[in-house]
């Protein structure tokens, strides 16, 4: 094991990284609200995830990865407004809103999303929790939190006071006095403070058809979204664990609300280090959303005939605390350099050691806060060195691919027959001569036996379907 340094979002800086237990890693990551397919932007942060989990593993530590399931209680905006995705998502597939309908739409998207993972080798948490599991530990961290003095009951909801824990704000470096003066329209008036947010919903007002509710000290009703990973993180990691993981959109709510939960509850941290996952950008800056025009799904890739790892890879090539430029172009380049990658460690030949210069190097870059580009240049480098015979690079090269996951040992040569080739090349011929039909049927000659034809800028490439 090396030492481990990573950005801790808290500090604002790059810190050494122990764990609390010796060995032993406990983290959790902030998983999907189950209310529709994830976009590329969701999997870039759980691509940093797992290469978090990675490099971890790498060094020898035990890692116990949580991560949760929200099928409940995340509202529109990621406060207090609006109304309840899932609920939301039952009338855009023009189901009624019913308890039964809300946990259909749950379970299908959790299985696209596993699926996404899975087509990305993320590796699968150790436990994947469902809010909806977990009510009866939210409503006794509220009661916690309640009598320890930081909460209060209104007549619609009970609420966090925000004034009552000096902490508040720190993870974000909220000005709390600027919060004050941002009131909205939908703010409760019975509320202390702008900046208080829900630990309990009740199914009172505009929640009164909210479909899911269990009872509660304070009356009917659904939790917060921001208990939920409270008090499934303090169930299965324990009172202090050591990374809490998700994209950077979580920082000013999400888990500035979280962390002060589980101070006023704990009576001190829980998380000894917070870490974040940048953006994927369109184009300059246009951050892709779930509401946007711009939402792309892995599936989206998949049927343009992009290999989900070249996606990985493409996301391997910018560090996790930068914007992640998409473009198709780029994307296509990342699919050409990955292609170039899997064939250069093919043609390598014979058995070998790990070549521990390399090992080195390559340790100290992803042990250097995650620097993947570094350590994908490192093996770019040592396919192309004279110096170094080719069963220790083979052998260097899939020691490496535990941390970047593009699953080289699983890859094989694939040799494609001549009359395949031939019948790509005729139909690549009949459509430079715009006959488009006869080139189409060769095409489907091509698929009947088990091939896939795409078309490059610089002509074709055949692939086993």
């Amino acid at each position: 094991m090396g030492k481990i340094y990573l950005y801790n979002t808290l500090k604002r800086k790059i810190s050494p990284f122990a764990p609390l237990e010796k060995k032993s890693v406990k983290m959790y990551a902030c998983g999907p609200t189950v209310y529709n397919f994830a976009h590329i932007g969701n999997l870039r942060t759980y691509i940093f995830e797992d290469i978090l989990k990675r490099t971890l593993l790498y060094n020898g530590l035990r890692v116990l990865h949580v991560m949760n399931i929200t099928d409940v209680g995340h509202l529109t905006s990621d406060s207090d407004f609006g109304e309840d995705k899932m609920q939301k998502a039952a009338r855009r597939e023009s189901q009624p809103a019913t308890a039964e309908t809300v946990m259909q739409i749950a379970q299908k998207y959790t299985a696209a999303f596993l699926k996404d993972i899975a087509n990305l080798n993320i590796i699968t948490p150790d436990k994947l929790t469902k809010a909806t599991d977990h009510i009866v530990e939210m409503i006794e961290l509220n009661q916690i939190i309640q009598k320890n003095g930081y909460a209060y009951e209104t007549s619609s909801a009970l609420y966090f006071d925000t004034r009552k824990l000096k902490e508040y704000g720190e993870l974000a470096r909220v000005n709390f006095d600027a919060m004050q003066k941002t009131a909205r329209a939908e703010t409760d008036p019975e509320k202390k403070n702008q900046s208080d947010f829900a630990l309990w919903f009740k199914t009172v007002g505009k929640h009164e058809n909210h479909v899911l509710r269990w009872d509660s000290p304070w009356g009917t009703g659904f939790p917060g979204w921001h208990i939920e990973c409270s008090a499934m993180s303090i169930k299965h990691l324990g009172k202090r664990f050591d990374i809490h993981c998700g994209g950077i959109d979580h920082i000013p709510v999400h888990h500035t609300n979280e962390r002060a939960q589980n101070i006023a509850a704990m009576g001190g941290p829980v998380v000894n280090f917070w870490c974040h996952g940048e953006f994927l950008v369109i184009g300059k800056s246009e951050k892709m959303a779930k509401s946007g025009e711009n939402f792309i799904t892995l599936n989206t890739l998949i049927k343009k005939g992009f290999n989900p790892l070249s996606y990985r890879y493409m996301a391997l090539l910018t560090h996790y605390r930068k914007p992640l430029q998409f473009t198709w172009e780029g994307l296509e380049a990342s699919q050409n350099a990955s292609n170039n990658f899997y064939d250069q460690f093919l043609s390598l030949e014979g058995d070998g050691g790990i070549n521990k210069n390399y090992q080195q190097k390559f340790l100290k870059a992803v042990n250097d806060d995650l620097n993947i580009p570094r350590a994908l240049a490192l093996a770019w480098d040592l396919l192309k060195d004279k110096k170094i015979n080719s069963g220790d690079k083979k052998a260097t090269i899939l020691k490496f691919d535990e941390v970047f996951g593009l699953k080289l040992s699983e890859t094989r040569k694939i040799e494609i027959p001549k009359e395949i080739m031939e019948l790509a090349a005729k139909r690549d011929f009949l459509r430079q001569e715009k006959k488009w039909d006869d080139a189409d049927d060769l095409r489907k000659q091509v698929e009947e036996r088990g091939f896939k034809i795409k078309d490059t800028d610089s002509g074709f490439e055949v692939t086993k379907e």
